[in-house]
């Protein structure tokens, strides 16, 4: 099963443009995704800048897109960041999410990805014949 675990790091929404990490967090952290590594779950990760360097958000009304740049006031939870991690369980999943050296007050979320048993058979089919195999394998996993 694949999950992407999601930081909400504090005070990220209030940020300012070139924010970056204090070098012990990132140090830290750093040692955590080195054991997601080892332990051969990671599948990719990334850090985000802050919404006040360089956002912004497209909405779609109408068949229509528009774009609003950043930064947004009134934005109370922004992402700070992501891992892919693929594993056996749910419960490998929110152990792995527990141990992110996260600090007071700041959050993970841990979601699953969608996998192709999540749909019924004759929908397997059509994302196969639509998509490739290639595309359903990588649901696969």
């Amino acid at each position: 099963m694949r999950f992407m675990m999601i930081m909400f790091p504090k005070e990220y929404e209030t940020a300012k443009a070139g924010f970056v990490p204090n070098m012990k967090d990132m140090e830290e952290m750093g040692k955590y995704n080195e054991e997601l590594g080892k332990a051969g779950v990671l599948l990719a990760l990334d850090g985000l800048t802050p919404p006040a360097t360089m956002s912004a958000r497209v909405t779609f009304q109408g068949g229509k897109s528009k774009v609003t740049d950043g930064p947004f006031p009134e934005t109370k939870e922004v992402i700070g960041g992501f891992w892919i991690i693929q594993v056996k369980s749910r419960e490998e999943a929110l152990e792995w999410a527990s141990r992110i050296p996260g600090q007071d007050n700041e959050m993970v979320e841990v979601r699953r990805l969608f996998d192709l048993t999540d749909f019924d058979p004759e929908t397997q089919k059509e994302i196969r014949k639509k998509f490739g195999d290639d595309v359903a394998d990588e649901m696969k996993q």
